[in-house]
């Protein structure tokens, strides 16, 4: 038997079982279960196999062969435009969108994705051929826990604190606190407002914050999430029953205005706090130039 078979063979069980391990359908119902499941998972193995056999096209000197990883990484950004195409087509089918910022950093997920199977079938395969059977496992389980944690970014818990308030109407402007959501003129909007609305204030906790929460794409993250999750008291033609995020330009706040089929405040506040702050979305004021010769002034 050839002496690459088997770690070849290891590595590329270890990068498939790495891909489906940070392969889930959760809430937001994609990957679809279970025909996306299956395009991202083939990819996957795809993805391990050519990692796998990088490390015995070294060591044979075949160098041409690695160009392979070339040719991989033009073929997984083809992976990121077809999960952006695919999301952007279904957006407008919606009743509260993601947002192009949402899909935007699902893509870019699933094409990093692929970049840790590679790199742990590279490092299975590695590791067997230099030391033996059990160090490879050390190596792909590290790989693993690796790519679960850069799977996990922080949340808007994290950034933000969040608080309940009744909605009220002045006039007809609808408020969240003192935040101006919008104008309902008829009386009879209004009542369905009261009845089946909630109010959300999102107070950030840094000056880098209100920045990031005044993102457009954010701000529709939270609703599609709340949306997905509580369900929404609305059908197509009734802009008047769209949930709606509004800042506090005084102080950076926003007011968040949902009206959720399941009216339960601590399920709506877990939910809101478990939205993903999305990476296109984040700005860091404080670390500028001019913020920090301010901060050595002081």
């Amino acid at each position: 038997m050839n002496e690459y078979i088997l770690p070849i063979l290891f590595g590329i069980i270890a990068g498939t079982l790495s891909r489906i391990l940070m392969l889930r359908t959760d809430y937001r119902q994609y990957p679809t279960y279970l025909h996306g499941k299956i395009i991202h998972i083939s990819l996957g193995f795809i993805a391990a196999a050519l990692g796998a056999m990088a490390v015995p096209a070294v060591m044979e000197k075949e160098f041409t062969a690695v160009t392979l990883l070339t040719v991989a990484a033009t073929q997984f950004r083809d992976v990121r435009n077809m999960e952006r195409n695919t999301l952007t087509e279904v957006d407008d089918f919606e009743l509260v969108s993601r947002g192009k910022t949402y899909i935007e950093g699902i893509a870019i997920s699933f094409e990093s994705r692929n970049y840790l199977v590679i790199l742990t079938a590279l490092i299975g395969t590695l590791f067997f051929l230099v030391w033996n059977v059990y160090a490879a496992f050390v190596g792909a389980i590290l790989s693993i826990l690796v790519g679960r944690l850069l799977m996990s970014g922080s949340t808007i818990k994290d950034i933000v604190q969040i608080d309940y308030h009744e909605l009220h109407f002045e006039g007809a402007g609808l408020y969240v606190d003192n935040i101006y959501i919008m104008n309902i003129g008829l009386p009879e909007r209004q009542e369905e407002i009261l009845k089946y609305g909630m109010g959300f204030v999102l107070t950030p906790k840094n000056m880098n914050v209100v920045s990031t929460i005044a993102n457009l794409g954010q701000r529709q993250a939270i609703l599609h999430d709340v949306s997905v999750s509580l369900g929404v008291f609305r059908d197509s033609g009734t802009p008047a029953l769209t949930p709606l995020i509004k800042r506090d330009l005084d102080d950076g706040r926003i007011g968040v205005f949902i009206l959720p089929q399941i009216r339960n405040v601590e399920k709506a506040k877990e939910i809101i706090g478990s939205v993903p702050v999305l990476e296109n979305a984040i700005r860091m004021p404080s670390d500028s130039t001019i913020h920090q010769e301010e901060g050595k002034k002081k």
